[in-house]
């Protein structure tokens, strides 16, 4: 039985494959997208239970990315884990200020985001 479904939206691949593999141990679906328009697409095509989003994204960033789908009745519900190497507090306000849920800062401990990932959806 697969588990709950989350979007990785990033654009390095090599942390998208390490993230992926995490996650999938830990019986979580997971879909991937490497710029903003996919993952926005990709949010509003499979409806994940979580998203995981960076910010600096090719196509539209992430600050765009959440604040699209936080906006809209049918995906403000979703939670969005910022995750990115952007660390300056006017980055996280600007995060809080579209709608993202948390936001976690790479390099990252995997157990951090699995955590978090828990906090949310189990």
């Amino acid at each position: 039985m697969p588990g709950k479904k989350i979007l990785v939206v990033d654009d390095e691949t090599e942390l998208v494959a390490m993230v992926k593999m995490r996650l999938e141990a830990n019986r979580y679906e997971v879909i991937t997208a490497a710029d903003g328009q996919e993952g926005l697409d990709a949010a509003r095509r499979e409806r994940p239970d979580l998203i995981l989003l960076d910010l600096m994204l090719p196509k539209i960033d992430g600050y765009k990315v959440c604040g699209l789908l936080k906006a809209d009745t049918r995906f403000r519900a979703i939670p969005v884990i910022v995750f990115t190497a952007r660390a300056q507090d006017s980055d996280k306000k600007m995060a809080e200020e579209t709608g993202a849920d948390a936001y976690l800062t790479k390099p990252f401990e995997p157990q951090a985001l699995l955590k978090k990932i828990a906090e949310f959806i189990g």
